[in-house]
């Protein structure tokens, strides 16, 4: 983890996103800065949603982003931008698949709708654009493509956005967003307004962030199944497993009231964690 001085985009990782800049201290130096091009390139499009409640004007923002990585891939030059230029280095350096770019920002469009996702499969498939896009392209980014390392990133970041979203579901629900799929809903005869929205927990919300709580689980168990096969160098982009799975264990000592404020305390520990899951070589 040792290094050169934090270039000006790290230091703003690391007030903006705790989680993946630590992991992103385990990438070998030269390959930090390309690890923070893509971080930061998802804050900006996945705090959409929070800084603008009209929906036309979020789309705005995402199709300036869609419309930035157009012109870098045509072989433009990059916009004067603090992410946009950066990221174009790492994109020219690394040869990075423009497919997961379009997905990350499909799957952010998707916020800006008011319904939640229809279905568990909807959530999932939410998780899988959002975030185990960003995964795979960090592993380009640290050259390993393909393969189980694929197959263990894509599970990584389904697990760690489906955690994500359990844990954040207070602070979502003081934006009047709610990630829980619509059948779920309507299976568990859940109101949101007298449950969700007015932060009151009931055994029916908790049975559905149980189930949730169990597809992280699986996708944990996928991941992880592949570690013989994955090689060392993918290790920093899969690290947020760690995460994840201390989030479950948090949920599950919670009985899965997602509403209570413990659920979305930050781990003091959590660089120790990653620090001993790097030594081994685990995630």
């Amino acid at each position: 983890m040792t290094g050169p001085a934090l270039s000006p985009l790290g230091l703003a990782l690391r007030r903006k996103d705790r989680d993946r800049f630590q992991t992103a201290l385990f990438a070998p130096p030269g390959q930090r800065e390309a690890l923070f091009a893509l971080y930061a390139f998802n804050y900006e499009i996945a705090r959409v949603p929070e800084v603008t409640r009209e929906p036309l004007l979020g789309q705005i923002r995402l199709q300036w982003w869609r419309d930035a990585l157009d012109e870098i891939y045509r072989g433009a030059p990059p916009r004067r931008h603090e992410v946009a230029e950066p990221l174009a280095r790492a994109i020219a350096e690394h040869d990075l698949t423009q497919a997961h770019f379009a997905a990350m920002l499909e799957a952010r469009e998707r916020d800006l709708a008011a319904e939640p996702p229809a279905t568990l499969e909807a959530l999932e498939a939410y998780a899988d654009g959002s975030s185990a896009s960003l995964v795979l392209l960090a592993l380009e980014a640290l050259g390993v493509r393909g393969g189980e390392s694929e197959v263990a990133g894509r599970s990584v970041g389904i697990a760690y956005a489906l955690s994500g979203l359990l844990a954040a579901m207070r602070f979502h629900a003081g934006m009047k967003r709610l990630y829980l799929p619509q059948d779920m809903i309507a299976d568990q005869k859940i109101d949101p307004e007298r449950s969700v929205f007015a932060l009151k927990s009931t055994p029916a919300l908790k049975e559905c962030a149980q189930e949730i709580a169990a597809l992280a689980r699986y996708h944990l168990g996928v991941a992880q199944a592949q570690r013989r096969a994955v090689p060392k160098a993918a290790l920093p982009a899969l690290l947020p497993a760690i995460i994840a799975e201390r989030r479950l264990e948090r949920l599950e000592k919670l009985d899965y009231d997602v509403l209570d404020p413990r659920a979305s305390l930050a781990d003091t520990r959590q660089s120790l964690r990653l620090a001993w899951a790097a030594w081994r070589g685990r995630y």
